[in-house]
């Protein structure tokens, strides 16, 4: 059977009823007065029938799952929605959702509370607005899971759900603030255009994204690198934009899942400066150590170069057949920072030598200047 109505004030408690009975929902346009809590299935002297639902206690959690699709297209529910345990018995009730769980364009009003569920096909809330705080903590997405435009006017919170397909939160606002510690994203993921309208910066800790490899996390960064920007919080702020720059670099190179492999070696080829300078070296002006260790280890290998039986050195008294360390790195110093003094030099019979010194006399200006300006970046901004 189907529990259907369109453009009717339908009540909570029958709503329950048709849960509970394992009908098919299907509301368009309708306005649910009362509290849809699944809770009041327990009460005592509820008089509810859950014969037509699977129904399991293992002594501290009870676990019911709905076989039937739950479909509501631009409803308003006008009190709480409770697919959850009560806020002070975490853990005391888990559903589970076998067909698809669509609340497209809904406003939901009260408080509503989704933690701990299991949504084994299709989950939409395309176009949702949650008025009050909205909670699918430690809740997990089997199937794709769609937040598209969605409000969340009050705290949201994600902390522990787990992504196993397809999460699109395209263009969703959050008003106070979201928390996603903890989360996991396995499938394609998309934030896309997604903003905060606080001052509080989301707590992302411990988030987790299994399609890394293929820059699935960039549009997430770019979001909380926005969202610290307008926080002040600008260390996370270049936190955020060097992981989002890291994210589109490995997106570009691989260009797409079933990318030919002509293809990913030629875009490899043509990234590889990129590679070099903007993400290994530079650290996209977030890593000004690299560069300080890079110029440390170019001025010691060239000064043990210089040091060594292959280099061919002059100094005012004529070559020196036996150059020391310390005389390499001092020769090696002077000419990564270009300052020539003149009393040490190369050979103008050694090609080697010579190449040697060019190419670290051509190291040390970039470095230096590229070593100015991620520092500046990275502690001027504001």
């Amino acid at each position: 059977m189907t529990y259907q109505a369109k453009y009717q004030r339908v009540n909570a408690g029958d709503l329950l009823k048709a849960l509970a009975a394992g009908e098919e929902v299907r509301l368009d346009r309708c306005t649910i007065s009362g509290a849809v809590d699944l809770n009041l299935w327990f009460a005592p002297q509820s008089g509810y029938d859950l014969s037509a639902l699977t129904v399991s206690d293992d002594g501290t959690r009870k676990h019911v799952t709905l076989h039937k699709p739950v479909v509501m297209y631009e409803c308003t529910f006008e009190d709480d929605v409770f697919f959850a345990p009560p806020w002070d018995r975490p853990g005391e009730l888990s559903v589970r959702f076998e067909k698809e769980v669509v609340f497209n364009s809904s406003r939901f009003r009260g408080q509503t509370r989704v933690s701990g569920a299991v949504f084994e096909d299709l989950a939409s809330f395309d176009g949702c607005t949650f008025e009050r705080v909205c909670c699918f903590r430690h809740s997990s997405f089997l199937g794709r899971a769609r937040f598209r435009t969605a409000s969340f006017q009050g705290y949201a919170l994600f902390n522990g759900v787990s992504f196993e397909n397809e999460a699109y939160f395209t263009n969703a606002s959050f008003g106070k603030g979201l928390n996603m510690h903890g989360a996991a994203f396995a499938g394609r993921t998309d934030f896309a255009g997604v903003h905060s309208l606080s001052k509080s910066v989301p707590v992302i800790d411990e988030v987790r994204f299994a399609r890394r490899g293929f820059g699935d996390d960039e549009t997430f960064w770019r979001f909380i690198k926005q969202a610290a920007q307008e926080a002040g919080v600008y260390q996370l702020a270049g936190e955020c934009f060097y992981r989002e720059r890291c994210a589109n670099f490995r997106r570009r190179l691989h260009g797409g899942d079933k990318a030919a492999a002509a293809v990913t070696a030629l875009t490899a080829v043509r990234l590889l400066p990129e590679f070099i300078f903007g993400w290994l070296l530079f650290g996209y002006g977030e890593r000004p150590v690299r560069i300080l260790l890079a110029a440390l280890l170019i001025i010691a290998a060239s000064g043990v170069f210089y040091a060594s039986p292959l280099a061919h050195i002059t100094s005012d008294l004529g070559p020196i057949e036996n150059m020391t360390l310390t005389d390499g790195l001092y020769l090696s110093t002077m000419t990564f920072m270009t300052v020539g003094y003149g009393d040490l030099y190369p050979n103008a019979a050694s090609l080697p030598t010579r190449a040697v010194t060019i190419a670290e006399a051509l190291c040390g200006p970039c470095m230096v200047a590229l070593f100015v300006v991620s520092v500046a970046k990275r502690f001027s901004r504001g």
